[in-house]
């Protein structure tokens, strides 16, 4: 009640009105994102061994078609923060730019004339990937608060069926058509963004930060009208403030703050950061905690994932490599091609059941406890191969491995998003995943080359201690999300 006039928050609205159609229309857009992302990086594991012969490249030159993506992906989230979730500016930005720099270099990819004109376009598919996080920021801004995690988990499952339709793809394109063909295919998901977009909507918790109360009203009214639900009765408020001094509160139980009523107009004023000014504000006394430990943790988890996919074939064949040095020869360049389609295919479903694991648990016990317990669980399936095991029992004890891993990254993904404000929520989930990246890039060059130079033991223990301090990481999160609504503002 404001003034005798009855008010909601956008937090009221979206309980009200539930998971509608319009949600599952959000759900669909954002989920076809994270499929093209999907398929744009696991096709890297298919795509460069074809590459190399062709252009006859050293392993240096084909590890930097891979290296490049990563490195491309970097801080377009600080562009949603200031300009919107879905609003034009320059080049397309937001969801348009994303689509159209991953497809049409990814399209483009296909046609390269040389290793250069690749490398370049690799590059730029980098770039556009880098707008994924807005997409997972938008989905969860049109969320109701009380079964968020199940939904986002439900979104995180689209990157599994991106993983296991580029598997099928390479499967059945490569033997006959070959690697261009396969980046051409690749491409597509991301021109179906294009399609749909101007059935897309800013996001209302963005409208109200930025004080535009009637815009964001009109949103929830034509949401409220394709769910057949009605709104709350009154006028819409911008919402219950979050002062983050309780961040820093390591009491699970500490309850959200009434906010302090604020003026709309300056409110926006101070929310209208430059892109620097929304990286310190990041590492801002209420946010650097939070910020240096989800680096953290989202560098370690990264490394894992992608460690324990290339573990995956390279422990298996790792007593083979050592007992007869120089037996492994390039006659597996064309004849385990596909055995290295079908091994993927089977691992990617894989991920199927820490899926199933993170839904079952993310709301029942809580993020940080879903992260750390599956972590710690991860590090006693892998800790039996310190000693070298039957290709069996490995296979068993990565499959377990990655199951934990898989479970847990997923709530990682649900967490980064909910434990900052709207004002910067973009902005951090993207700087994250650019952080991941680099735990991509590390873990074959350090974990997977010493398997190669028949170091197993000190392979494994090195991945046993990141799981241990991405554990322990995690539990000094100042902040349990599970059940809370979302901050919109950074206190000042």
């Amino acid at each position: 009640m404001e003034d005798g006039v009855s008010t909601y928050t956008v937090d009221e609205a979206l309980i009200s009105m539930g998971f509608g159609k319009f949600q599952a229309f959000v759900l669909a857009y954002s989920g076809m994102a994270k499929i093209s992302e999907a398929m744009e990086m696991m096709l890297l594991s298919f795509v460069g061994q074809s590459v190399q012969a062709e252009w006859e490249l050293s392993a240096q030159a084909e590890s930097l078609i891979t290296s490049v993506v990563f490195v491309g992906a970097y801080s377009w989230g600080i562009v949603s923060d200031n300009y919107g979730r879905r609003q034009l500016f320059l080049l397309l930005v937001g969801f348009n730019f994303t689509a159209l720099v991953t497809g049409g270099a990814g399209l483009l990819s296909a046609f390269a004339p040389n290793y250069l004109s690749l490398i370049v376009l690799r590059f730029m598919v980098g770039v556009g990937l880098g707008g994924g996080p807005v997409l997972s920021s938008w989905f969860l801004e049109f969320i109701p608060a009380p079964n968020r995690g199940t939904w986002m988990v439900i979104f995180s499952a689209f990157w599994t069926i991106g993983t296991i339709m580029e598997a099928s793809l390479a499967w059945a394109v490569m033997p006959g058509f070959g690697w261009r063909w396969l980046l051409a295919f690749s491409s597509l998901p991301s021109f179906a963004l294009l399609l749909f977009y101007p059935l897309t909507l800013e996001s209302p918790r963005y409208l109200c930060m930025k004080g535009r109360t009637a815009d964001a009203e009109q949103v929830l009214e034509t949401m409220a009208r394709l769910n057949r639900v009605a709104l709350p009765s009154g006028k819409l408020m911008s919402g219950h403030r979050m002062e983050l001094h309780e961040m820093t509160d390591s009491s699970e139980t500490s309850q959200l703050l009434s906010a302090k009523k604020t003026n709309p107009a300056a409110h926006a004023s101070k929310s209208e950061m430059g892109g620097l000014n929304a990286i310190l504000k990041l590492l801002s006394p209420n946010l650097i905690r939070s910020t240096l430990l989800l680096w953290t943790v989202f560098l370690g988890h990264a490394f894992l994932y992608y460690g324990l996919v290339l573990l995956t074939s390279e422990l298996s064949h790792g007593n083979k490599i050592c007992g007869s040095e120089g037996a492994v020869t390039t006659q597996t360049n064309h004849s385990n091609d596909a055995n290295l389609y079908r091994n993927v295919f089977i691992t990617s479903f894989g991920e199927v059941p820490g899926l199933i694991l993170s839904a079952a648990i993310v709301d029942k016990i809580g993020r940080k406890l879903s992260m750390s317990s599956m972590l710690y669980i991860s590090c006693l399936c892998i800790a039996p191969l310190m000693v070298p095991q039957t290709e069996s029992l490995t296979t068993i004890f990565l499959f377990c491995a990655r199951v934990c891993i898989s479970a847990s990254f997923t709530v990682l993904h649900i967490y980064a998003p909910e434990i900052y404000p709207t004002a910067v929520r973009a902005t951090g989930v993207g700087f994250a995943s650019s952080i991941a990246r680099f735990g991509g890039i590390l873990c074959p060059l350090v974990a997977v080359s010493l398997v190669h130079a028949c170091h197993q033991t000190a392979a494994i223990l090195i991945f046993i201690t990141v799981m241990l301090v991405s554990g322990v990481a995690v539990s000094y999160f100042p902040l349990e999300t599970s059940g809370r609504k979302l901050s919109d503002h950074i206190a000042a």
